[in-house]
């Protein structure tokens, strides 16, 4: 795919500590298919050749980052991130305010999604960069969607047309999502993604399709389907 000329960076949050996986290791540094999510989602992101640098945000006493042989590359730069996820985009951001322009593009990627294909990240900054419009992966929902009421049981059944799940990465101008994230911490409110923060802050984002492969790793279960699709990936480079 032949990718527009414009500067593109991405940061990485992962100074989190992953309660829903359970037990004391945080669930960047859980192992699958040979390597942690963390090393998998970062190299999903070096891959991308689109993308100058990348900013790693992590736990002030993180011990595991420097066991890490991706985090050496020359590309990757470590910052101390957060105790809330935008915490630590913001800390990103402005790690790469020295280097990089306000205009310039970047991409907010999950440290749990270690199956991002790069097909799918340089169609989103191609279809970025060709609008001007910020956009986010994203899958239309096809699943029946159910409200659950107080008591457990189905209240009613949603209209999904039109429903998307939202992905990684994200993809804004660099000053823009800096003033959306700061914005939205300024007046308390809590943002689960960046797309919402920009959202908020008035700013069109366009969604552009990706892939059910590029899930994130929330709960145990997810693992055993997280190594199969990047073992079979393996297997089909190798072919």
């Amino acid at each position: 795919m032949s990718l527009p000329a414009a500067n593109c960076w991405a940061v990485l949050p992962a100074a989190g500590i992953g309660s829903r996986m359970g037990g004391e290791l945080p669930k960047q540094y859980l192992e699958v298919a040979g390597a942690t999510l963390l090393e998998h989602s970062l190299r999903a992101l070096l891959a991308c050749q689109h993308i100058t640098a990348v900013v790693v945000a992590l736990h002030p006493e993180d011990t595991r980052a420097g066991d890490l042989r991706a985090l050496d590359d020359r590309r990757v730069q470590q910052v101390v991130g957060g105790e809330q996820r935008s915490d630590s985009v913001l800390a990103g951001l402005e790690a790469l305010t020295s280097r990089a322009a306000p205009d310039d593009w970047v991409l907010i990627h999950d440290a749990a999604r270690p199956c991002l294909q790069v097909e799918d990240c340089s169609r989103l900054i191609t279809r970025v960069i060709d609008s001007g419009t910020g956009g986010i992966l994203a899958e239309p929902v096809v699943d029946t969607v159910k409200m659950a009421g107080a008591d457990g049981l189905v209240a009613r059944t949603l209209d999904r047309t039109g429903l998307w799940r939202a992905q990684t990465p994200q993809m804004f101008r660099l000053a823009e999502l800096r003033r959306a994230l700061t914005a939205a911490r300024q007046c308390g409110q809590a943002v689960t993604d960046e797309a919402s923060a920009m959202e908020m802050a008035g700013y069109p984002v366009q969604l552009v399709a990706g892939s059910p492969n590029n899930l994130k790793v929330t709960v145990p279960g997810d693992l055993p389907l997280a190594a199969w699709y990047l073992q079979s990936r393996a297997g089909s480079d190798t072919m």
